[in-house]
């Protein structure tokens, strides 16, 4: 059998490449400008390399009893990673996905294809004209994975955004959404703050070392209408090969505490991440 090979192609974004895993040997890593955007296995879509995969993946584990079907919006598609990870842990779900880039998502599709009858839905949109879009109580689970480059678009920042969410999603449905910051945590505690003004109930799953102010890294925004499983959460994520926490109630409300409330008017996108801490090749 011939071994794979890497496959780089431009997208509307920049250029995209897609690199074999000499490890597994239908896995590959797609990038975007040589920041990591996905990694999917073919073979396996259980396996995620990625740790804040792996925590939106407990979320997803704790967001209904093992095997029940969900409803999921993915926004943000990438290779489909999640999607394919719901797919193959809890059959019979109904996903869509939200991916701007008509690009990657062909590049995907010619390389990456989904499996027959997965029951995901991939639309080449925005993803909050996609949420916007989307019907009242509609979604079980709302998964924001968004980033043009390495930066969280200013649009999916919002109180008016989170609004958005909220009404989509049903009574006890949850949001996780994948965000990136370091130290001062300008971006991180505005978004926790402006989470705070819609949901009753939030978490945030990040590293000792991120949440320390050691290193510029990934953190996940988990919130809810309804009280979220926090300790089935902390036990799964400190558990993890890099473990995490979850910081909720008062440390959570310290953490943010003194950040604005972001409307549409003074969004802005995640920071840029210092010295390419992203980037690969």
């Amino acid at each position: 059998m011939d071994e794979p090979i890497p496959v780089t192609q431009d997208v509307d974004c920049g250029t995209a490449k897609l690199l074999p895993d000499v490890d597994r040997r239908r896995a590959w890593l797609l990038t975007v400008d040589g920041s990591p955007q996905s990694y999917v296995d073919l073979d396996d879509p259980t396996h995620l390399e990625f740790e804040y995969t792996q925590r939106i993946a407990h979320v997803l584990d704790a967001a209904a009893e093992p095997n029940r079907a969900l409803d999921v919006l993915h926004l943000g598609g990438g290779a489909l990673t999640l999607p394919r990870y719901v797919a193959a842990t809890r059959p019979g779900s109904r996903q869509r996905v939200a991916e701007a880039d008509r690009g990657l998502l062909a590049l995907v599709a010619e390389h990456l294809p989904l499996r027959e009858g997965s029951g995901i839905d991939v639309r080449a949109a925005d993803a909050r004209t996609e949420l916007e879009a989307a019907p009242d109580a509609s979604a079980d689970v709302i998964i924001a994975d968004v980033f043009g480059g390495s930066r969280v678009p200013a649009h999916l920042t919002s109180v008016e955004f989170a609004r958005s969410a909220a009404r989509v999603l049903r009574r006890d449905g949850r949001y996780a959404a994948n965000l990136a910051d370091g130290a001062p945590f300008t971006f991180l505690r505005s978004q926790v703050a402006t989470f705070q003004e819609v949901f009753a109930h939030l978490c945030l799953i990040v590293e000792p070392s991120v949440l320390r102010g050691r290193r510029f890294g990934n953190a996940v925004l988990v919130a809810s209408h309804t009280e979220l499983p926090v300790s089935a959460l902390a036990r799964r994520t400190a558990a993890d090969a890099f473990p995490a926490r979850v910081e909720h109630g008062e440390a959570l409300a310290r953490f943010a505490a003194g950040a604005a409330v972001v409307s549409d008017a003074e969004a802005v996108g995640s920071p840029e991440p210092p010295g390419g801490a992203f980037s690969v090749g």
